[in-house]
């Protein structure tokens, strides 16, 4: 059955008929994005939901997708879906960060215009008949240092404009590398260092508790005197009503904002205020743009739900369509690797370790990563994916770490999982053949070459004559066919193991037939989510 997909916002027809052009059914239904109690009676029959700004998407909504997989939002900003509730519910939250980047750049450079050359208020005395030539002297941009925090997608863009203007452009962000900083032609600072020197500043960063209030009073009166600041990012980022006193002081001479702590914005200490230029979170709105980020989200989402790739995801890692090609069987390994750990722990899990070796350890870690625990998580809520797995697992208070190593046995590659609870560790690994099929190669340190099928059974006993009679004689009188048998020993008349990849699922009278043969120290049937 093909993927369904609703459009609960306005989206362009050419997003949606790429929906329909990649054989996806899709409803657009524009009018649910302001009607909550509508779009929870018919979220349950979709997989995805594709959405502007109009929707929210709360938990209640979440409550009621019993199908959904992704959220697919045209725009950068996600304020309007619950992201902890997707998560738990497992359901991925994709953004289009890159569809309108040169738009808001543009937005900014063009606010920074209007407030060094006070254009709108020069625009709104001429059109009331006066001629206040005197009244409105500006300043040039030409040879002015411009501040920019955060110099990511949108902070480069208006980087690069700027110099093109021929301003000194100055950077303050934590993850930018000097080598990064020289390509671009900026100076990387501090942000003390910026607020002193910068005759412009405008900021491109997201709000999160590192960012919000970074133009704090106490950031803001250690500015330049004369300077102008721009935000065309989010709403938060900057104290307005300090901002506002130091525009009335003269310290601050001109702002220009498009976003602001409360939206929509209808009072605010900065309104009303000279030489202070407003706009109502217009950064996005180009034709160009809003086109722009409904084909990418429209083509995010049918990406994701035909072939599994996942881009731009903001609650799991992104797996490109190419990677998704070569990852599968190696994600299908992890997941089979969790899921019987999982299975086969019985108290609560305090660590798990996860060893990467060979060509695996070059692959996407946090994806891999991301499908183990998943897989071990699988044994408290059968509904766990790779989304909702990791924020299970850290409510619960697993820590999880990984290891990469070369290639150091046999295999061009493996995966070895440990679990670690009060009472013990234990461990498994495997690898992926050349036939795609992932494998088990090494359960509590013994080796074996276990092909994995939906239907298993694992036990443990002492390395004596019997067991593989033992095995065949009680499977075969119940009518259970064994597909494959594999054997592993640590020491001749030591510790051995016995995996049964077989047709139907064991019965709890089989298991008993076996415990009666007094060969087996441990029984335990299996199950495997096996295409």
């Amino acid at each position: 059955m093909a993927p369904k997909v609703l459009v609960s916002d306005k989206l362009s027809e050419t997003a949606v008929q790429i929906f329909r052009d990649r054989g996806i059914d899709v409803d657009f239904m524009p009018e649910l994005g302001k009607d909550k109690e509508k779009l929870a009676e018919v979220i349950g029959d979709y997989d995805g939901l594709a959405i502007r700004s109009a929707t929210k998407v709360t938990p209640k909504i979440f409550e009621k997708a019993g199908r959904l997989k992704v959220v697919g939002r045209a725009g950068i900003g996600t304020d309007n879906v619950d992201k902890e509730a997707a998560s738990r519910k497992g359901v991925i939250v994709m953004n289009t960060p890159f569809g309108n980047m040169i738009t808001t750049a543009e937005h900014a450079i063009a606010m920074m215009f209007a407030v060094a050359r006070q254009i709108p208020e020069a625009s709104a005395s001429t059109q009331a008949g006066k001629w206040e030539k005197s009244r409105f002297m500006g300043v040039e941009l030409t040879g002015k240092t411009l501040g920019v925090i955060g110099a990511g997608n949108i902070g480069g863009i208006v980087c690069d404009r700027a110099r093109g203007l021929k301003m000194k452009v100055v950077a303050y962000d934590p993850f930018l590398s000097q080598e990064k900083a020289d390509k671009m032609g900026v100076e990387k600072v501090e942000l003390e260092e910026l607020l002193a020197r910068a005759d412009f500043i405008t900021l491109h960063v997201p709000l999160t508790d590192q960012t919000r209030n970074i133009l704090s009073r106490e950031n803001l009166e250690k500015t330049k005197k004369g300077v102008r600041i721009i935000n065309c990012a989010r709403g938060g980022l900057v104290d307005e009503q300090a901002l506002a006193d130091l525009l009335k002081s003269g310290h601050v001479a001109g702002a220009g904002f498009d976003v602001f702590a409360e939206e929509p914005a209808t009072d605010n200490p900065l309104f009303g205020l000279p030489n202070v230029v407003c706009t109502p979170h217009l950064g996005a709105a180009t034709t160009e743009a809003q086109e722009n980020v409904a084909i990418q989200v429209a083509e995010q989402m049918a990406d994701y739900l035909l072939t599994g790739a996942v881009s731009n995801a903001l609650n799991m890692p992104s797996v490109s369509a190419e990677e998704a090609k070569v990852m599968g069987p190696w994600i299908n390994l992890a997941d089979h690797l969790g899921s019987f750990i999982g299975q086969m722990t019985d108290e609560p899990i305090k660590a798990i370790n996860i060893l990467y070796d060979g060509v695996v350890s070059e692959m996407n870690l946090e994806a891999l990563t991301c499908s183990a625990v998943a897989g071990i998580m699988k044994s408290v809520n059968p509904e766990v994916n790779m989304v909702s797995a990791p924020p299970l697992a850290k409510e619960r208070g697993v820590r999880i770490s990984t290891t990469t190593q070369d290639k150091s046995g046999a295999f061009e590659g493996y995966i070895k999982l440990t679990v670690v609870t009060a009472r013990r560790e234990r461990s498994i690994g495997g690898t992926v053949f050349s036939d795609g099929k992932p494998r088990f190669i090494q359960i509590k340190g013994i080796n074996i070459d276990a092909e994995i099928g939906r239907h298993m059974l694992y036990t443990t006993n002492r390395d004596e004559p019997g067991i593989i009679g033992a095995l065949g004689q009680t499977m075969g009188e119940s009518g259970v066919n064994i597909a494959n048998f594999t054997l592993g020993r640590k020491d001749s008349g030591g510790e051995a193991i016995a995996l049964l990849y077989v047709d139907a699922p064991v019965s709890e009278d089989v298991i008993a037939k076996l415990h009666a043969t007094g060969k087996f120290q441990q029984i335990r049937p299996l199950e495997f989510s096996v295409a």
